[in-house]
């Protein structure tokens, strides 16, 4: 027992070590965005929030988020979803129509520079779910770039994992690169966000969000999260990453723990009742 406990401790301690700091966002040693070393961040689906399922009726909230120490919003994808290939009534966020776009469920796009707005008065930042690995399967980009879209060998277009409802990008083509990267500075210039959290950060070229960072950054000083735990995001592009290797061993611990607990138990419970109750032992249960 003393054992697992030291051990937890130990991956607590990995935890902080390695959950997620790059340098990108540092100059002449001050970081611009010291504010997120320990921030609080929360994720934000505005559709589920509140029964309206729009920026206003969730801008309501924010005081009651303030108050509970919420540092960073970030906010699901806000985009208009594919119809193409949905999956199921709503579809997902994931299936992005418009980068430039808000989804029309939620409201428009005063009504989303008002909750940015509204959340900077109060000392929060906002950042967007962005999906840059994939689109809609019926973005507008499907039809007037098909050039910017990775095929298979029978000329299909490819949908990355089971993700049906999308198209991957092709990051080879260079025009494709620079309109992702116009699409990410148009949220920063137009709705005054304060950065990106970037699905499947590692499926997409390091060189890609290398750039975007230069770009970003040039406009306003923005906090870059990545779902990813590869470590090169975080040399010039990310300030965070998530730690899945610190996920994984803890959800492996969990498990052995469990076991060990259920073992002691089952030789505790067998040695009070003995050959009384169950022709076997404990030993055999193991």
């Amino acid at each position: 027992m003393n054992y697992m406990k030291k051990l937890l401790i130990v991956c607590m301690a990995l935890c902080l070590v390695f959950s997620a700091c790059g340098n990108c966002n540092k100059a002449n040693g001050t970081d611009k965005v010291a504010y997120s070393r320990n921030a609080v961040i929360y994720e934000v689906n505005i559709r589920q929030y509140t029964p309206q399922g729009t920026f206003s009726a969730f801008a309501e909230h924010l005081p009651y988020l303030k108050e509970l120490g919420v540092d960073i919003l970030w906010l699901m994808p806000i985009f208009p979803i594919s119809e193409l290939n949905r999956k199921g009534e709503l579809g997902s966020y994931y299936a992005v129509s418009d980068y430039k776009a808000v989804n029309p469920e939620f409201g428009n796009m005063d009504d989303f520079k008002a909750l940015v707005k509204q959340a900077h008065s109060l000392g929060m930042r906002v950042i967007l779910d962005w999906v840059a690995n994939h689109t809609g399967c019926d973005h507008e980009w499907v039809v007037k770039n098909p050039a910017w879209y990775e095929y298979d060998t029978l000329g299909q277009f490819v949908s990355p994992m089971d993700w049906t409802d999308t198209y991957s990008l092709n990051y080879n083509n260079m025009d494709m690169q620079a309109a992702m990267i116009d699409a990410l500075e148009f949220w920063v210039k137009e709705a005054d966000i304060d950065g990106y959290r970037c699905d499947v950060a590692s499926m997409v070229p390091t060189q890609f969000w290398d750039e975007v960072r230069i770009s970003l950054d040039k406009i306003k000083p923005v906090f870059m999260l990545a779902e990813s735990s590869e470590p090169d995001l975080t040399v010039k592009a990310f300030d965070m990453v998530y730690n899945w290797p610190a996920m994984f061993l803890f959800d492996d611990l969990v498990i052995k723990y469990k076991k060990l607990l259920l073992l002691k138990f089952q030789k505790s419970l067998f040695s009070c009742l003995g050959d009384w109750f169950y022709p076997f032992s404990a030993d055999e249960m193991s």
